[in-house]
């Protein structure tokens, strides 16, 4: 995958919010909470230049790319934080004013026709199938008509942290999921399974408010 564009978005759009809270959640002084953004960003770099092309259509790349910067910044942390530790660090790292702004824009739209039927493509899409850092999703409408489950089979983010040996850390990366919920405003987040801690699959349920 090449650097330029949404990376180096991403990397432009939060590592100022990854650096601060290295220090404000994790304890590091400023010098050192810099020196590990320095050398995150070379280990960021390298991550996504191993990292396959998405295809296009494909809506998963923020995903990847989210999950290739936080683990650049673990691999260059001093002490190695426990999965409570970094899951308090990535929340307050991601959800800055215009990640918060993104979530309610997102839940705005999220129970539309039109944000029905892209769920129903990105389902028949089945990228996993073809990108080991994919993820290939089942679109499950509640038959009530109070929302929805989309049910992964295929998680890019255990592939990845799986071969950087960062395998227990990522259900940080699955809480994400109620706070950027709890952001959105139009649903309550339910879950009960995921495949990081070897559930048969990723739940993810959304419950319209209210229902």
């Amino acid at each position: 995958m090449k650097y330029p564009g949404m990376p180096a978005g991403m990397w432009a759009l939060f590592a100022a919010s990854f650096r601060k809270r290295l220090a404000d959640v994790l304890g590091y002084d400023r010098p050192a909470a810099a020196e590990i953004t320095n050398k995150a960003h070379g280990a960021f770099r390298a991550l996504i230049k191993d990292l396959p092309d998405f295809e296009k259509g494909d809506r998963f790349r923020m995903n990847i790319v989210s999950c290739a910067m936080l683990s650049a910044f673990v691999l260059n942390m001093p002490k190695r934080p426990d999965v409570d530790e970094l899951t308090a660090y990535y929340a307050a790292a991601m959800m800055t004013g215009p990640m918060r702004w993104f979530c309610r824009k997102r839940g705005s739209m999220e129970f539309s026709p039109r944000g029905v039927e892209s769920m129903k493509k990105t389902a028949a899409f089945r990228a996993a199938d073809r990108n080991p850092y994919s993820w290939n999703m089942e679109f499950l409408p509640y038959p009530d008509g109070s929302g929805y489950e989309a049910r992964f089979s295929r998680c890019g983010i255990c592939t990845l942290m799986g071969e950087l040996g960062l395998a227990d850390l990522v259900p940080a990366m699955c809480r994400l999921d109620y706070t950027m919920s709890e952001a959105g405003g139009a649903d309550t987040f339910v879950r009960e399974y995921t495949l990081a801690s070897g559930g048969p699959y990723c739940d993810c349920g959304y419950k319209k408010k209210g229902r």
